[in-house]
């Protein structure tokens, strides 16, 4: 593809993202950047939540990993729409009913400070790692099709990057997010939806064709019974899609941000039941795309890489296919990428500035601005650096990045607010960092010796069920013989 022609998609699309901006945030207080004024519609929450939450990640490796884990990726999305049930029946309530800015403000009036910045800092640690992974994948795309041929470098990509985020959500947090979000979601699915019609016409298939092709193909095996020794069995997939969700959404302060937005709980929970219930349509024309892309290269005897995050970027912007399916493919990447990390960038800094430095608590609003705006910069810098050094490291899909990440950084959230509404008991407040810190350590050595010790079990994404459940556990170690009228402010 041209780099002239790529870089005319990109200043367009971000010529409307900015004027929608600009019109959303005008007036704009502290208030409207943490929850929007709470006055965004549901419904365009609930579109909006769908492109934050698949990103970039879900757009390129899905598709690819098809001929590695065929369709067994739809056991997990089925097990999301049960977390989002839990979300909106059991967390969304508790949410609403505190009045909650920050949703860690939970564990401060459940348990204490200490707790309260305990759930802060992992959030934060699990939203700069896991954001900065999405754009990784983002950069190096963009590098590959764009700024190689300009002869600009991977470090100024990155910069370029970060500031046209930060342009867009410095001033209107999440009441522009979530306008500029349903952009993106919808140019999102509609790229996608593209791609597989052109695709399917340079196969010959008429619509019928493509859903035999798909339906017909050993890739689009869902259901995985068989063996619990295998990553892709049922319940396994089931139970971490559904824990996953309760964590990277229920319990994240980016995802909640928008739902929190919305009027009142009602609203809020019919927002959070439409886009769960979206994502089943939605993944299933990804994973679609994939077993299309395979055919393709396979008649046309195309060669393809071996990380399987490159083969839709290698064939659709290297001339394998007509040149419209490029500019979709940078379409979509774009709005998938761009929506996430204006959204974990929002997210991270209303909890450092909420949760951290608790600056509503003693500075006025003029003050509480500058506040935010210094901690919007320096959290924009280092999530510029985070995606700098997976360049380095990084060596998976980055997809499985993602779910390796998540589940060693919300296990203990999950453990936490468990733990907090599933009992009645006090904790000793100050020990809990030392539980919450333990708890991936001693995940990590189970699952590394899991196979030796299980007889050859390997441990998938339920690593993040048995995360929380040490955590839950060592909370209940620090309640033992603590009285009922306990005060956790009182333990030294």
């Amino acid at each position: 593809m041209s780099y002239t022609l790529i870089l005319l998609i990109i200043a367009l699309y971000f010529m409307m993202l900015f004027s929608v901006s600009w019109i959303t945030s005008r007036k704009s207080d502290n208030k409207a950047f943490f929850v929007g004024d709470r006055k965004s519609p549901w419904y365009v929450v609930a579109i909006a939540m769908v492109g934050t939450s698949i990103s970039g990640v879900t757009f390129i490796s899905v598709p690819g990993w098809v001929t590695a884990t065929q369709f067994s990726y739809m056991q997990m999305v089925l097990g999301f729409v049960a977390g989002y049930f839990v979300i909106a029946f059991l967390l969304l309530p508790l949410y609403y009913k505190l009045n909650l800015l920050s949703i860690y403000g939970y564990l401060d009036k459940r348990f204490g400070g200490y707790s309260y910045r305990t759930g802060s800092f992992f959030f934060l640690i699990s939203k700069m790692l896991g954001a900065g992974v999405r754009m990784y994948l983002t950069a190096i795309v963009l590098q590959l099709v764009l700024f190689n041929q300009m002869g600009i470098s991977f470090a100024l990509n990155i910069v370029v990057t970060m500031i046209v985020v930060w342009l867009y959500t410095f001033r209107g947090g999440v009441k522009t997010l979530v306008w500029t979000d349903l952009i993106q979601t919808l140019s999102l699915i509609l790229a996608d939806a593209l791609c597989l019609y052109f695709l399917s016409k340079q196969l010959n298939l008429s619509a019928w064709g493509l859903y035999e092709t798909v339906v017909e193909s050993a890739d689009s095996k869902i259901w995985f019974f068989d063996s619990p020794n295998d990553k892709r069995y049922f319940w396994k997939q089931f139970l971490a899609g559904m824990f996953t969700t309760i964590a990277m959404t229920g319990l994240d302060q980016d995802m909640m941000q928008k739902n929190l937005s919305c009027k009142n709980i009602r609203d809020a929970q019919k927002n959070v039941l439409s886009y769960g219930i979206l994502f089943l349509p939605v993944n299933l024309l990804f994973l679609s795309l994939g077993i299309v892309l395979y055919l393709f290269a396979a008649e046309k005897q195309i060669e393809l890489p071996l990380r399987s995050d490159e083969v839709f970027p290698l064939l659709a912007t290297q001339g394998h296919l007509p040149q419209v399916v490029g500019v979709l493919f940078i379409m979509g990447l774009i709005a998938a990428a761009f929506s996430s990390a204006g959204s974990a960038l929002t997210a991270l800094t209303t909890s450092f500035t909420i949760d951290i430095l608790k600056a509503p608590r003693y500075q006025d609003e003029k003050r509480l601005m500058k506040t935010r705006q210094k901690v919007h910069i320096v959290n924009t810098i280092v999530m510029a650096l985070l995606i700098y050094s997976f360049k380095l490291l990084n060596n998976v899909s980055v997809i499985d990045a993602v779910y390796i990440l998540a589940s060693y950084t919300y296990g203990p959230l999950l453990g936490m607010f468990a733990f907090g509404l599933f009992t009645k008991r006090q904790v000793r407040d100050r020990l809990v960092p030392l539980v919450a810190l333990s708890a991936p350590v001693l995940c990590y050595y189970i699952n590394y010796n899991s196979v030796r010790w299980f007889g050859g079990y390997q441990i998938g994404y339920e690593l993040l069920i048995l995360n929380g459940f040490i955590t839950f556990v060592g909370l209940f170690l620090l309640s033992l013989g603590i009285p009922r009228n306990y005060n956790t402010a009182s333990v030294a």
